[in-house]
């Protein structure tokens, strides 16, 4: 694994920890009335996509169990249809999806060095 994988993949795991404690304390209700929220998980699930499209093909060809065109496309889609984000399916990337990737990556990323 090169180091700009490593820098990556964590910007990919800080951006899903983002996530999850945007989300904690909340339920999908929350997105139809708090566009704060609606924002700040579009953007979060948005940098996951962006770190996961930085990561080399052969780190991503030699993990599958990390879902890396689904990130990809879904940063593309919320980017790009900003207008039209199916409140469901945000939520459900947020709360079902970001947790399973969580527990992905952290198996990949080293420990990081100290000095």
């Amino acid at each position: 694994m090169n180091e700009s994988d490593v820098v990556r993949l964590r910007h990919l795991l800080d951006a899903a920890e983002e996530v999850v404690k945007f989300t904690t304390g909340e339920t999908r209700a929350s997105l139809d009335h708090d566009l704060k929220l609606v924002r700040a998980l579009s953007m979060s699930i948005g940098i996951i996509g962006e770190a996961a499209s930085s990561i080399s093909a052969d780190f991503q060809n030699s993990n599958p169990p990390i879902p890396w065109h689904q990130l990809i496309g879904m940063r593309n889609f919320l980017i790009h249809a900003y207008f039209n984000i199916d409140l469901d399916i945000l939520w459900n990337t947020a709360t079902q999806s970001v947790p399973s990737l969580i527990i992905e990556l952290q198996k990949l990323i080293p420990p990081a060095k100290t000095e």
